[in-house]
C-alpha cells in the first residue's frame, strides 16, 4: 500500500503509479510526467473530502481497507481538478455511497474551489490547513519549488502560460502555505513564496520544463 503522508492533522497526501505513463515520452511533451501522482484526502467535520483519488494497482485491497477505516462510515466527497483526474471517482462513489446522503461530488464547507476561467482546471483552497490542492496547472520542480505547466499541457486550453499566470495571480491575496499538486513534490512550507516565483517565471517566459 503506497504511504499515506499526513501532513497536518486531517490533511494527508499519498502517491501511485500513473496507469497512462509513457517512460519514453519527450521532456516537456504533454505525455511526460512523473511516473507517480498524489492524491489528497482532507477530513473536515462530518465529511471526508478526497480530491483527485487514484487508487493504487498493487496493493488495491490492503488501501482501500485503510481508507475505510480512515473516513470511518463518514460522507465523503470526491472533487475534480480537472477532467482528465476522474481516475476511481465512480468506484469511490459506488464505493462510498451508502454513508454519503448527497451528491457525491459535491463541495464540502471548507473547501473553496478556485477556477482557472478558460484553463480547463479548478484548483482547491483549504483555508483551515492553508493548503492549495493544484491538478496540472501547477507542477513540482526542483529545489522544492513549483512551476507553471509546460505550455505543451495547455493544448485543449484556451490561453498560453503567461495568460494562466496571470489567471493564478489573485490568489496570491490568499494565506498559501501548502501547495499539493498531483505532479512532482508538493510544498509543504512557503507556499506564497513558491507560487509568487511560479507565476513570475511563467509570466517572464521561463520555460516551465
Amino acid at each position: 500500500m503506497p504511504a499515506a503522508v499526513e501532513i497536518v492533522p486531517g490533511l494527508l497526501r499519498w502517491v501511485a503509479p500513473h496507469p497512462e505513463w509513457n517512460p519514453d515520452a519527450p521532456p516537456g511533451s504533454s505525455g511526460y510526467w512523473d511516473p507517480l501522482v498524489g492524491s489528497v484526502l482532507y477530513e473536515l467535520p462530518g465529511v471526508v473530502a478526497l480530491i483527485d483519488p487514484l487508487l493504487p494497482a498493487d496493493g488495491r485491497a490492503d488501501f482501500l481497507h485503510w481508507l475505510d477505516e480512515r473516513v470511518a462510515g463518514r460522507p465523503v466527497s470526491i472533487l475534480t481538478t480537472i477532467h482528465w483526474h476522474r481516475r476511481d471517482r465512480e468506484e469511490l462513489a459506488e464505493r462510498y455511497r451508502s454513508s454519503t446522503g448527497r451528491a457525491w461530488n459535491e463541495i464540502p464547507a471548507g473547501v473553496q474551489p478556485q477556477p482557472l476561467h478558460g484553463a480547463g482546471e479548478r484548483l482547491f483552497w483549504l483555508p483551515g490547513v492553508g493548503a492549495l490542492v493544484a491538478g496540472d496547472r501547477l507542477i513540482g520542480a526542483e529545489g522544492g519549488a513549483i512551476s507553471v505547466c509546460p505550455q505543451s499541457w495547455l493544448a485543449q486550453a484556451r490561453t498560453d502560460r503567461a495568460g494562466l499566470a496571470r489567471m493564478l495571480r489573485p490568489l496570491l491575496e490568499l494565506p498559501i502555505e501548502r501547495v499539493l499538486v498531483s505532479h512532482g513534490e508538493p510544498v509543504l512550507a512557503g507556499g506564497q513564496a513558491a507560487l509568487a516565483d511560479a507565476i513570475a517565471a511563467a509570466e517572464d517566459g521561463v520555460d516551465g520544463g
